[in-house]
């Protein structure tokens, strides 16, 4: 047996190759003396919209601050309905309700795991103001469908792209359809920092310009609050790591599509894979599986010495915290948490480290 553990995430292997260069990073910050909303938070969003040939992005805390303050920037009443898939993490409901707003659950595709656009048009109300979808594990949604929805019915629309930095619909980039793209870099991510981290992609001037404001303070000069604002900004120190890490990006997402390439040819058909589609490139930021008995194929992994994770273990309308929905059912969304886990799939990963998970994943009974 093979005692060497595979573990779900590496942080610490997955930024060896940029070592130096953070290393450099961080004494020339220590030099420069600039700590926040310096050049390099100037330079990484001007790169970032780069890479997705848009204009507008403002660098923001964290991810779950840039689904906020998008929906802020919306200026919706107390109360407005935002449609959001019922699979998502947590962060994407939270946001809704921070900005007392009212998520209504609409349940994703079984063989996609994204939000269904026929659902969705069953779940439009007269209060319905926005559609916040999720790209979850690395693939984008139906985004012809739910652009068409969204225009039809006067909808916002805000992506929440935390889960796929790079991944394309038909050609497209996420991040390119909404009026508004939430991203995190929390450091798990495609495009991870050391830390907290975020930016929002948004389509107009004004948005942008509100925007700035309302990541620092509601201030666009110094002392001067013109709105009631928050304190969000990227650090200057993350902006620095992500412009290191930004140009690997493609490399990165070529490396964990190749180890999931190792997954769909190896893995027997007990497994659920994820679908392959010839219109949807996915980054899979997430490789997940699908099985009956997800708990004891968990524990068999682990007792072999291979790591994983479930994401996610819990419904959010199961969640303590939205006890209010609790009594809610949505059984395409709890099939789902009940049958998910995610395998080892990192830039930290090598094709070596794959081949063994599948070798090990095809003996289970």
């Amino acid at each position: 047996m093979n005692h060497t553990i595979i573990p779900y995430e590496n942080l610490k292997t997955l930024n060896k190759p940029f070592e130096d260069e953070l290393k450099q990073k961080f004494s020339d910050f220590l030099d420069k003396g600039w700590y926040i909303l310096g050049e390099e938070v100037s330079l990484f969003e001007k790169e970032f919209g780069d890479f997705h040939k848009e204009k507008y992005v403002v660098g923001v805390a964290n991810g779950l601050d840039a689904l906020i303050l998008s929906l802020k920037c919306c200026n919706f009443k107390t109360g407005d309905e935002v449609i959001v898939p019922s699979n998502t993490y947590i962060a994407t409901i939270l946001a809704i309700l921070h900005c007392g707003l009212t998520p209504v659950f609409v349940e994703p595709d079984i063989a996609t795991y994204n939000i269904n656009p026929e659902e969705i048009k069953k779940a439009l109300t007269k209060r319905t103001v926005a559609i916040m979808l999720v790209h979850l594990y690395g693939q984008c949604c139906d985004m012809d469908a739910i652009t068409s929805i969204a225009k039809e019915n006067n909808l916002k629309l805000i992506e929440d792209c935390a889960q796929a930095h790079g991944a394309t619909f038909k050609g497209q980039i996420a991040g390119t359809f909404g009026d508004f793209s939430a991203f995190s870099f929390y450091p798990t991510k495609n495009l991870g920092a050391l830390g907290d981290a975020g930016a929002i992609i948004c389509k107009s001037e004004d948005d942008y310009n509100t925007l700035r404001q309302l990541r620092n303070y509601g201030s666009e000069k110094k002392y001067h609050n013109g709105i009631v604002g928050y304190n969000s900004r990227l650090d200057e120190i993350q902006a620095a790591f992500l412009r290191i890490k930004l140009p690997h990006l493609r490399e990165i997402n070529a490396h964990k599509k190749k180890l999931a390439s190792i997954y769909h040819l190896g893995l027997s058909n007990d497994f659920i894979k994820p679908v392959i589609n010839s219109d949807f490139i996915n980054v899979y930021h997430i490789f997940n599986i699908r099985h009956q008995e997800r708990d004891r194929l968990k524990d068999y992994l682990l007792a072999n010495h291979i790591g994983t994770e479930i994401h996610y273990p819990i419904s959010p309308h199961r969640q303590k915290a939205l006890k209010a929905m609790n009594h809610l059912n949505y059984p395409i969304s709890s099939e789902i948490h009940k049958t998910t886990l995610s395998l080892p799939c990192s830039f930290a990963h090598q094709t070596d480290d794959i081949h063994r998970v599948v070798d090990v994943l095809n003996k289970f009974k």
